[in-house]
């Protein structure tokens, strides 16, 4: 079966040409050829410079501005909280007899940058959630989830509902009184709802009464379950804006094709 053309290579990637009279064997490449060199080594064993190709170097509609930034700023926030989630966990005890108090004290206080990390988790969520409902805001206003873009469109509004449940359930870790009432009160309003309140707050509790297995609870949902299907439904999302392309602002009016054109009379 006949392969397709790989995409051109852009200028800066193409490969120096050698100087009249330059040997060609020098023993030593210049960086930019010594990082193509491996890269051609990898990419001879797994093909993988078309796809990076057609997710990198793609066409984008006019008038695009600051605002479709904010989609990439969201999946940078969420790679931030989930690299200073992984420095927190390696401290972290999920023990709510004090040591998930204690533990979270000592990050703070003694753990070396350990205060600077949990600010950034912190304080991170936050901007994470406000990212998020900046970015569905402007797809809204713009009107980028009709066709054929519904389905991304319902991803993104999952992936809200998914960060904030990662809020929710982060919020108890620290185990400290404010945690332990604000979880509380936000379980009771989630066993308030409709047919599968009750079972949710069941869920949420680990059992009838809120215990110690309701930390566990939380931090296996906050560490393992909602970041791993936050991570798997950002790919798809990707997936379905390179394949589907972004969609033009509004104001922007299509160029009509020339054949498409009424013909002046004459």
């Amino acid at each position: 079966m006949p392969r397709l053309p790989a995409p051109p290579l852009p200028k800066v990637l193409k490969p120096r040409p050698k100087r009249p009279g330059e040997p060609t064997d020098v023993g030593a490449f210049p960086p930019m050829e010594a990082g193509l060199t491996v890269v051609d080594w990898i990419d001879e064993r797994t093909s993988l410079s078309p796809a990076v190709r057609w997710m990198l170097f793609r066409k984008v509609p006019k008038g695009i501005n600051w605002a479709y930034t904010l989609g990439s700023a969201t999946m940078f926030a969420f790679l931030a909280q989930a690299v200073t989630g992984v420095f927190l966990a390696m401290y972290y005890r999920p023990d709510a007899s004090g040591g998930a108090y204690e533990s979270v004290r000592y990050i703070t206080d003694d753990a070396f940058l350990g205060q600077f990390v949990r600010g950034m988790h912190k304080w991170g969520a936050s901007v994470m959630i406000i990212l998020i409902f900046l970015h569905m805001a402007r797809v809204f206003f713009y009107g980028a989830y009709k066709y054929p873009r519904e389905l991304t469109w319902v991803i993104g509004v999952v992936l809200l509902i998914l960060t904030l449940v990662m809020g929710f359930t982060g919020y108890l870790l620290p185990f400290d009184q404010r945690a332990y009432w604000a979880t509380i009160v936000g379980v009771n309003i989630n066993g308030t709802g409709p047919f599968v309140g009750p079972y949710l707050s069941d869920f949420l509790r680990a059992g009838p009464e809120f215990g110690a297995t309701t930390l566990s609870r939380f931090y296996a949902i906050h560490m393992l379950l909602v970041p791993g299907a936050i991570a798997a439904l950002i790919g798809v999302h990707l997936w379905l804006i390179m394949k589907l392309g972004i969609s033009a602002p509004p104001w922007v009016k299509p160029n009509p094709e020339p054949e498409l054109e009424p013909e002046a009379e004459v």
